[in-house]
């Protein structure tokens, strides 16, 4: 029953990325904490994010931007290679820790990057898939971080959500074929991180239909909100174990 509750989950969680081009592993990632545990939650959410990109890659396949998602992924590729390798070096007990307090601190980074409405040069986005990158390799999601900074390079709508989905899926992709190589993926972990990650394809292509309905007000609400559910359940989950 814990593992159905998780793929319903997941389809709401790839409505809602699918809306705001982020926020599936933020929902689920306490989920399949509480459910699998953090070792395996994580290559899990791994495969699952591989899935869920590509379809949203497939749904806005004609609004990529090469030019920024070439310099994003330049030094983000090898920097989540690195932070998956720190990261399973890491106790169960402060991997929840590290990312229940990572989502929170988001939450006033997110809004003053907003605030300020800073653009974002070609050199800024490479030191920020070099810096994005690690992070996502450390405490898996970064999507909240990656949108703003493809906004900020000038993307919006369409390019805006084809060109995280494009950067996220090789960054995931990268991700799960460093933990096969360190030998965390087995074949539950493997149909577990398909049926999740199905579960995030429906929901994606549901979300396509709200996508330009939501307004900036609602889009930062629903962020906040995800961020501040995921970032405490996890602390919890933490301080508890």
């Amino acid at each position: 029953m814990s593992f159905v509750a998780v793929i319903l989950l997941a389809v709401f969680s790839g409505v809602i990325s699918g809306v705001v081009g982020t926020g599936s592993s933020i929902l689920l990632i306490p989920a399949l904490t509480y459910v699998f545990g953090a070792k395996e939650a994580v290559p899990i959410m791994a495969l699952a994010s591989v899935m869920g990109n590509l379809s949203r890659i497939y749904l806005w396949r004609h609004s990529i931007c090469l030019k920024p998602l070439f310099y994003y992924l330049l030094p983000g590729v090898p920097a989540v290679i690195l932070g998956a390798n720190t990261l399973w070096l890491l106790p169960e007990k402060w991997i929840n820790i590290g990312m229940g307090l990572f989502f929170i601190f988001m939450i006033p980074i997110i809004h003053l990057l907003r605030r300020h409405q800073i653009k974002m040069k070609t050199y800024q986005v490479i030191i920020s898939g070099a810096v994005v990158g690690y992070l996502t390799g450390v405490v898996f999601s970064t999507g909240p971080l990656t949108i703003p900074i493809f906004s900020a390079y000038g993307l919006t709508l369409g390019p805006l959500l084809a060109t995280e989905a494009a950067a996220s899926f090789i960054i995931y992709l990268t991700k799960a074929l460093t933990f096969s190589q360190l030998g965390a993926i087995d074949s539950f972990i493997l149909i577990s991180g398909v049926l999740v990650g199905g579960g995030l394809t429906l929901g994606n292509f549901l979300g396509k239909k709200l996508v330009l309905k939501l307004t900036p007000k609602l889009f930062q609400w629903l962020l906040d909100s995800m961020l501040i559910f995921a970032g405490g359940s996890l602390l919890i989950n933490g301080l508890i174990s």
